[in-house]
């Protein structure tokens, strides 16, 4: 095994995790705790 297998081996590992991390980023059962997160800059402590 050369080098550029070792390249192109982990290049195509770190594709599976990029396109897993947007596949979690974008399901369905994240999307009420998102939405809780992105507002709370707005909130006001009272």
């Amino acid at each position: 095994m050369d080098i550029n297998t070792l390249r192109a081996i982990v290049t195509v590992l770190t594709f599976a995790v990029f396109i897993g991390i947007v596949t979690w980023a974008w399901s369905r059962r994240n999307q009420a705790a998102f939405d809780e997160a992105a507002q709370l800059p707005f909130r006001q402590d009272d």
